[in-house]
């Protein structure tokens, strides 16, 4: 059982690097304090670019990340 409930779902399936983390910017920058976005994609990058992102972001937080056989969904929670 996850500790989050997903607020929105952002697709960049099919777009590579950097492309999701520009993406996944703009859309939880709209997004309210304490939502979840949930992001799937299959650029494999994507799971260090993400969690590279997170780290040196302020008001975000990589709360997982699941790596699917041809889907990776990562969900960012939007802390301030």
């Amino acid at each position: 059982m996850t500790d989050y409930e997903v607020t929105e779902t952002l697709d960049v399936k099919g777009q590579n690097c950097p492309m999701p983390v520009v993406k996944t910017k703009q859309t939880i920058d709209k997004l309210e304090e304490g939502a979840v976005l949930e992001v799937l994609a299959t650029d494999p990058g994507s799971m260090s670019d993400l969690g590279g992102w997170a780290d040196t972001t302020a008001g975000v937080e990589l709360v997982d990340q699941q790596e699917g056989d041809e889907v990776y969904t990562h969900y960012v929670r939007k802390t301030e």
